[in-house]
């Protein structure tokens, strides 16, 4: 959520800094979770070093080393038991092969990959142009939406295969 955003109720938000903090704050909640809904990557690059103080252009332009953050989405792939796990992927070219190399390689159930760099599309807009994958069921092809169709086009789809999971019933359940 961004600065004076409002919080929806029942929703608990913890503020992070970092995609170290997010992966932690993830975690901790990951096994209590039916769905989780991300995008397929915080970032995937961050600076190797900080600078202790502000930077000085008189100093000359500075070598900036990167490198990768943690791959969150990946990591709760690995661990996941029942959970259903959605990605949301930005791409500019090949969509359909680089969201099946995401839905593959970090296990999910659904990506959700955008066309991004387009104009009336995507961040700033109303409107993205996307296509639904899926590692099992059908695909939604490449066509523009508003973002509230999107959104419940993907919480058609998670409902669904939240309804289709096996019922786990634990101590006490």
């Amino acid at each position: 959520l961004g600065p004076g955003a409002v919080v929806p109720p029942g929703v608990e938000v913890v503020p992070v800094q970092t995609a170290e903090e997010m992966r932690d704050a993830v975690l901790a909640r990951f096994d209590d979770a039916d769905a989780i809904v991300m995008a397929a990557a915080v970032a995937d690059f961050r600076p190797k070093a900080v600078a202790d103080e502000k930077l000085k252009k008189d100093a000359g332009v500075p070598e900036l080393h990167l490198e990768p953050t943690p791959d969150i989405l990946a990591e709760l792939g690995e661990r996941r038991t029942d959970q259903v796990l959605v990605g949301f992927a930005a791409e500019t070219q090949d969509l359909e092969r680089a969201g099946r190399t995401k839905l593959e390689s970090k296990r999910l159930d659904l990506v959700v990959v955008n066309l991004v760099g387009r104009d009336g599309t995507g961040f700033g807009s109303d409107t993205n142009e996307a296509m639904i994958l899926a590692a099992e069921g059908d695909d939604v092809p490449l066509r523009r939406w508003t973002k509230r169709e999107l959104a419940a086009a993907v919480v058609e789809r998670v409902a669904g295969l939240i309804g289709s999971a096996p019922t786990v019933v634990g101590p006490g359940g």
